[in-house]
């Protein structure tokens, strides 16, 4: 198993790279390469079933708002295995969440950023190289923990300094949320 994702990893690495691109569905079927022509690609992994990333809805639109007239691509990536189309579509309509929904069931992109929770976000930039990968604000200080507020908006520094090709001063946090099953 684990020289299984091992190679879809490197398939996915290279491809990036290179053509043609790497291309992933929506829970409707449609084919998306997650790495095109943007500046910066943004994928947040979730899960249908975790409360941390329902609450996370309005800063999520909000901080796609907050970039919508740069060349940024925003994904929900959904690598739990078991995901089935039809609570995606659901979860997407009943919380806002923004972005175009990925399937992620061989846990490739999961992988490529290092993704374990749910909500955890990914910034790669143009080349398809990793800049961030971790929470997407310090409101969540453990589970069971939530500020009512949040202090440091990592994610959107992270958009801001991959977009001015500057080196993202933390390019890793801590992550809090729901576990992304059986991710390895």
């Amino acid at each position: 198993m684990r020289t299984c994702l091992c190679a879809v990893f490197l398939l996915v690495s290279s491809a990036i790279a290179s053509s043609p691109p790497v291309t992933f569905l929506d829970p409707q079927g449609i084919q998306y390469d997650p790495f095109g022509t943007r500046q910066a690609h943004v994928l947040v992994f979730v899960r249908t079933d975790c409360p941390i990333t329902n609450r996370y809805a309005p800063e999520l639109g909000r901080i796609k708002t907050e970039f919508k007239e740069r060349p940024v691509d925003f994904w929900l990536v959904y690598s739990d295995r078991s995901q089935q189309a039809a609570e995606v579509l659901r979860q997407i309509d009943d919380f806002h969440l923004p972005g175009t929904a990925l399937l992620d069931p061989t846990q490739a992109l999961a992988h490529l950023a290092r993704a374990t929770v749910s909500p955890q976000a990914a910034v790669f930039d143009e080349r398809g190289r990793l800049t961030y990968s971790g929470r997407i604000d310090d409101r969540v200080a453990e589970l069971g923990k939530v500020r009512a507020t949040a202090s440091t908006h990592d994610l959107e520094k992270a958009i801001a300094d991959t977009l001015a090709h500057r080196p993202v001063a933390h390019p890793q946090t801590r992550a809090i949320g729901c576990f992304l099953a059986d991710v390895q």
